[in-house]
């Protein structure tokens, strides 16, 4: 029987073969041919013990529903969305579970030019063919073949930058044992970095630590080896490489909205006037920069299938979010871990500053992170606060994602989980006392209504 909770808001996720089986995998292969009306499909897959099954199992649907396949391997997210907009697939799948643990697994699917499915589009749709348990099988089963696309992807990458403006950093890389060591390997020799490599042995064990960057103790090594060996930065992917993650010469972990401000810098720079998409949860340091370089900031819902659309439709150049997403629209709108490992090093270079005095040359701001409460009820609670925090302030809530109030030295935001009877909130203010000043009165308020 289906374990609907698989599908999420933004693709297909559960534990094997609990809650997500090589007989799902079949059934969803199948629906998503029937759905997108697919002909020609591209499949590649990250390092998870599970990830060859599911992967046979998907292909098999596809197949039997007509398409024809073809299997990249063990490749990144991002080069995946390289093959689907550069060579015309109707759609794309990757088998991953991105930066969960290693009993998880999953699906994330794209149809024609890298555009995702989502929970608003094309998941209830597969959904519901999978838990009828059959899809339509064509009278012509599809052809399956491999296919190699990586040194096409490193070219792809390095399109970005201008090669010979790169500086000889000295590097710590932390590939996490997924998939980003694969693709590094193919790269790095073209780079003029000394890089230590930590972890970039594929393996879907995970055994030395998770491949989520976010969770401070999974870059607790990179962050010591920085440190301790005068390295110029650090640099974090998680487990299918479409995210990274900075540590600054101090061994500090740079969050991924200075990076998107940063980016964001850089691209103006190259085309003033061009829109920048950045979802509500980054920093005011991305909003000021944006300004300053005279681009056009567009705020977005979390989460990827929300912000490409929004790029798409404003033509952005560059778009971010602060877990570590960072899209482009010259790599289909799509987001790349490895072109924003690249422009990054390009800014580095081009400033001749340490990475924590890039950082500090733009930011002014002190933010919280995101802090979880349990509660009984999100919505009621979320309601609760925005009747509380309105009659104390005078204040009415934005409402694009959660509930953002904004005043003249402070905003925050609290948004309720997709999957848990979680609210998370995130806080910025001028000043450190501010900050923690603001973060008292709003649990406060949170633990009155909860």
């Amino acid at each position: 029987m289906l374990d609907e909770r698989i599908f999420k808001a933004y693709d297909i996720r559960g534990i094997y073969p609990t809650q997500l089986d090589d007989k799902t995998a079949y059934l969803i292969g199948g629906a998503t041919v029937n759905v997108i009306s697919a002909k020609r499909v591209v499949v590649g897959r990250d390092v998870r013990i599970s990830s060859k099954s599911l992967e046979r199992a998907l292909i098999r649907g596809l197949s039997d529903a007509g398409a024809t396949v073809d299997i990249l391997g063990e490749i990144s997210t991002d080069a995946m969305y390289y093959a689907v907009g550069k060579y015309g697939y109707d759609a794309g799948v990757m088998v991953t579970a991105s930066h969960n643990p290693p009993e998880y697994n999953g699906f994330k699917i794209s149809k024609a030019d890298a555009i995702p499915l989502s929970g608003d589009s094309g998941l209830p749709e597969i959904k519901r063919i999978v838990k009828l348990g059959k899809f339509r099988i064509s009278r012509y089963p599809g052809s399956i073949q491999s296919r190699q696309i990586l040194d096409e992807y490193v070219r792809h990458c390095l399109g970005f930058i201008n090669l010979k403006n790169l500086k000889p950093f000295r590097i710590a890389i932390d590939a996490a044992n997924g998939v980003a060591g694969i693709v590094l390997e193919k790269i790095l020799p073209l780079l003029p970095f000394k890089v230590e490599k930590l972890f970039f042995e594929p393996d879907g064990n995970f055994p030395n630590h998770f491949p989520n960057p976010m969770e401070p103790k999974n870059t607790e090594v990179l962050r010591k080896e920085v440190l301790k060996k005068h390295f110029d930065f650090g640099v974090a992917f998680d487990g299918d490489a479409d995210r990274m993650f900075l540590i600054d010469e101090k061994g500090n972990f740079v969050g991924g909205d200075m990076i998107v401000a940063m980016v964001a810098r850089k691209m103006l720079r190259q085309e003033s006037g061009s829109a920048i998409v950045h979802n509500l949860i980054c920093s005011k340091t991305v909003i000021d920069v944006i300004n300053k370089y005279h681009g056009i900031p567009i705020r977005s819902r979390v989460g990827h299938a929300f912000l490409k659309p929004l790029m798409r439709e404003n033509n952005a150049i560059f778009g971010g979010e602060h877990s570590g997403h960072y899209f482009f629209r010259d790599h289909w709108f799509a987001d790349s871990g490895l072109i924003a490992f690249l422009v990054v090093a390009d800014v580095i270079s081009e400033e001749e500053k340490v990475v924590s005095q890039v950082i500090a040359d733009i930011d002014r701001y002190y933010r919280t992170g995101e802090i979880n409460t349990e509660v009984m009820d999100r919505w009621e609670t979320l309601e609760c606060v925005v009747v509380k925090v309105s009659e104390l302030t005078g204040v009415e809530p934005d409402r694009l994602d959660g509930i953002t109030f904004t005043y003249d030295n402070w905003w925050f935001n609290i948004r309720p989980s997709n999957t848990e009877p979680l609210l998370r909130l995130n806080i910025e203010a001028d000043s450190p006392e501010f900050r923690d000043e603001k973060l008292r009165w709003v649990l406060d308020i949170i633990n009155e209504c909860k």
